[in-house]
């Protein structure tokens, strides 16, 4: 038989009899992983009597075709390490992940040097084995496999915040253990030499280094990736070429932790490529994800297994009882990290505090798998690791591998119900309750409806009707004993639920097509931070993070400096018609969040904390709607174009909808849905280019709409003009600060600022036609106010240089400008004319 046969049958036999364990495992009550490392270890057995045995045809090649698996630990790290860790990461909530990122990152890199050195010095004291090779098996069962772990946490269904704590030491552990065993391993084979200091400065590079990787790695393919835009197929690709491609560069280039940089690499993707990926491909990226890793996570434990058979050919009692000090010096160093370090975190205001039934799971929940195993391998393979230290390591290893899979795995269940952690909270069982009562309330209605529209028998409607009233009767009579929610606590749940909805319905208009990307990102970033804010400071949070919707952002701020300062005004440009978009899509999802309130929340929460929802929601809309009015009256134009946009993606959106219905009905054929749908995307192509907003700023435009100007002859405008610089100044935006030099003044084409003269207690207000800074200019004096825009407001600056020039050869303007000068330094003199440039003088004495 051709070789290739003997592995083409040994991997799908493998995956065959994997397909039927998951089963198994529930039927059994036992986690899938610990299944996994039963089946591997009885397959190597079978190896080993199959060896001895003939005639078994079938059966028999395919326990040859296992014993012919010549795969080396480099092949099996390279092979499914990095799609096992992608694969977890990628549905890792980043957010989640930073909120704990102290209490991980020291579960994740001390408990790692701890584990190492309590298992050193333990066995080191009580066998005659040197140091280095007790401290290199200490480095092999540092490491809690992320497979191992997740997987039987996910099964348990263990509390969230419990579940992300284990899921982010298990996925950069690897990074330090895998470190320092290389460093042990060099030191033992006289490849290197080095001590704790070496170590330490190894594993910062290799982890730190592999962030770096990873994290360019996964920026490099989202944009990549953007090009792809609905072309699942290449889309998906690039994400498993993602996988290997930052573990290898990381590993074999670059001499950093490639473990780090798939798991980097794997968060970027998880928290900017959702936006980045077409909306269509991102769940069948997750499914085809998920599949990739039951595929690895089963294939490298039942092939890893497979050895444990021959390592454990010579375990007898001595090495019984020094597998027992493995196990005590393990969770003792385990216990102290928990209990010791962990409180000071929380203590020094690094990571929140972590309950002592969290303490006790994760404790026990230090589950070793496939990685070590693999390492383990790479001992027994080693030609230079003395055979005594092979015989040492490798049985110690594998017992210590099975005794937390068979033990702790299968004894976690009953340790989180002892703990009480698979129960509901006093808070989630009411909220529980009250929704399970309003969904069968609602179900009895509509199976009556049901019945009646498909003419059944009353009899058989009226059973079920019957079984649901039974249902909600008794969630009635468990309410009774529910812990009373006080108005607080539901309105931060309201406000929970509205923050979370919020994002998800950014999401969706995204998916729809209606809301661009990059406005999406923005806006589903701010939308998490308000999340967060609501789960740690409740309402006050809310209240805070309402400005964040309707800030300029920072890059507004640099736009608006390159023009004040250079003149550019694409960037400002660009940046104000994102801004139009953002306040289009958040007004359309505050109105879609009225709704739901009223609709959905009410009944869950009560009338009375509804209507207070709204009134947040309320005031939040009428700040929306201000601040797109103000626009709207500076761009109206862009404003029409703005929300056609929104209106004819919105429409393309039903349309396809409406094609794919009469395609489902057989009204039309599959050659004329794809005809329509090439016409749809050509179009909605052409809706996806950003409007382009014209900021107005064209200086004999402005220049007409200054009274002062008005009657001057043709060439004496333009003659002005070449001296003005046009500028746009953004709401709240200070234009002048009192006691600066004054370099140049302003005429207002259009808008209105404040000017807040010492002395009165409200800004005095210029609109479109006045001009201020002048007084400055005239008395060589620094300003005595602050002018600050009121709203978006288009200038028309003239520098001192250029004023003194103007007023020196157009006598009348500067009477003009001294007249208005001398009223605003006169308030009891005659009054200027408004149409002039100025308002009364007494409302804006002594400004400039």
């Amino acid at each position: 038989m051709h070789p290739i046969v003997f592995y083409v049958l040994g991997v799908s036999g493998l995956l065959a009899l994997v397909s039927f364990l998951p089963t198994v495992a529930a039927r059994l009550q036992v986690p899938f992983t610990v299944l996994l490392a039963g089946v591997g270890v009885t397959l190597g057995a079978l190896v080993q009597v199959g060896a001895y045995v003939d005639g078994l045809g079938p059966v028999g090649d395919f326990l040859d075709s296992l014993n012919e698996f010549d795969l080396s630990h480099e092949t099996l790290l390279y092979l499914f390490l990095p799609v096992l860790l992608f694969e977890t990461a990628l549905a890792v909530d980043v957010r989640r992940l930073m909120d704990d990122v102290g209490p991980i990152l020291l579960l994740a890199v001390v408990a790692v040097f701890a584990c190492t050195f309590a298992i050193g010095y333990a066995l080191n004291a009580v066998t005659s084995m040197g140091l280095v090779a007790c401290l290199l098996l200490g480095s092999i069962l540092a490491t809690t496999d992320p497979a191992a772990v997740i997987g039987i946490f996910r099964d348990l269904g263990a509390p969230r915040r419990l579940n992300m704590l284990v899921e982010g030491e298990s996925l950069l552990n690897d990074a330090a253990a895998i470190a320092l065993f290389t460093l042990l391993l060099g030191i033992l084979t006289r490849k290197a030499d080095g001590g704790a200091v070496e170590a330490g400065l190894a594993f910062l590079r290799a982890f730190v280094g592999g962030m770096v990787v990873g994290w360019l790695c996964g920026r490099v393919a989202c944009v990549l990736v953007t090009p792809m835009h609905e072309q699942p197929m290449a889309e998906i690709t690039l994400t498993v070429a993602l996988a290997y491609l930052s573990y290898v560069l990381a590993e074999h280039y670059v001499g950093v932790s490639g473990v780090v940089a798939v798991v980097a690499a794997a968060l970027v993707v998880g928290s900017v490529g959702r936006t980045r990926i077409s909306p269509e491909t991102w769940d069948g990226l997750e499914h085809v994800w998920r599949q990739l890793g039951f595929w690895a996570n089963a294939l490298i434990f039942l092939i890893t297994a497979l050895f444990v058979p021959q390592i454990f050919g010579g375990f007898g009692w001595y090495e019984a009882g020094l597998l027992a000090v493995v196990v005590a010096a393990a969770l003792l160093s385990r216990a102290a990290v928990l209990f010791g370090m962990l409180p000071m975190l929380s203590m020094v205001g690094l990571g929140h505090r972590v309950s002592h039934s969290y303490k006790a799971v994760m404790l026990w929940g230090g589950l070793r798998g496939a990685v070590s195993l693999t390492l383990v391998l790479a001992v027994t393979e080693n030609p230079r690791v003395p055979d005594a230290v092979q015989a040492f390591v490798a049985p110690l290893a594998a017992g210590f591998v099975f005794f937390t899979l068979f033990v702790n795995g299968t004894t976690l269940r009953w340790l989180i119900r002892l703990l009480g952690l698979d129960k509901l909270t006093p808070v989630e069982r009411a909220m529980r309750n009250r929704a399970l009562a309003l969904a069968l309330a609602d179900i009895r209605e509509r199976v009556g409806e049901l019945a009646t529209h498909y003419e059944m028998d009353p009899v058989a409607a009226d059973t079920l009707v019957e079984h649901y009233a039974g249902r909600q009767g008794d969630i009635d009579r468990g309410r009774q004993g529910d812990a009373p929610l006080t108005a607080e606590d539901r309105v931060t749940i309201g406000l929970v639920i509205l923050a979370n909805r919020e994002e998800e319905l950014y999401f969706q208009h995204f998916k729809e097509g209606i809301t661009s990307r990059p406005v999406v990102e923005m806006l589903t970033a701010r939308a998490a931070r308000m999340l967060d804010a609501v789960r740690t400071q409740g309402p006050a949070g809310y209240r805070d993070c309402e400005e964040a919707f309707l800030a300029f952002t920072p890059w507004m701020r640099v736009a608006s400096w390159l023009h004040r300062h250079f003149g550019i005004q694409t960037p400002l440009a660009r940046r104000l018609s994102m801004r139009f978009e953002v306040l289009v899509a958040v007004r359309l999802v505050l109105r879609e969040l009225v709704a739901f309130n009223r609709k959905r929340l009410a009944q869950v929460l009560g009338p009375d904390i509804a209507a207070e929802l709204e009134t947040q929601l309320a005031l939040r809309l009428q700040e929306v709607e201000q601040s797109l009015e103000a626009l709207k009256l500076q761009y109206p134009d862009y404003a029409v174009v703005l929300q056609n946009q929104y209106l004819g993606r919105a429409a393309l959106r039903m349309e396809e909808a409406d094609y794919a219905l009469l395609h489902a009905e057989q009204i039309i054929s599959l050659e004329v849905l794809n005809d329509l749908r090439r016409d749809l995307h050509a179009r909605r192509r052409i809706l996806e280019q950003p409007a382009k907003l014209d900021l107005r700023l064209d200086i004999p435009d402005m220049v007409s709409r200054v009274p002062i100007f008005a009657g001057l002859p043709a060439e004496r405008i333009d003659s002005i003009a070449k001296l003005l610089r046009p500028r746009l100044v953004l709401p709240g935006e200070m234009i002048v600060r009192r006691g600066d030099r004054g370099d140049a003044m302003f005429f207002i084409a259009s808008g209105a600022v404040g000017v807040q003269v010492p002395g009165l207690e409200e800004p005095v207000r210029l609109g479109s036609g006045d001009f201020f800074g002048e007084m400055a200019l005239l008395t060589r004096q620094p300003r005595n106010a602050d002018v600050r825009a009121l709203g978006y407001c288009q200038l028309l600056v003239l520098d001192e240089r250029d004023f003194r020039r103007t007023v020196r050869n157009h006598p009348d303007m500067r009477a003009h400008i001294e007249a208005v000068a001398d009223a605003r330094r006169h308030p009891s003199h005659a009054l200027a004319p408004a149409t002039a440039g100025t308002a009364a003088p007494s409302e804006e004495a002594a400004h400039g």
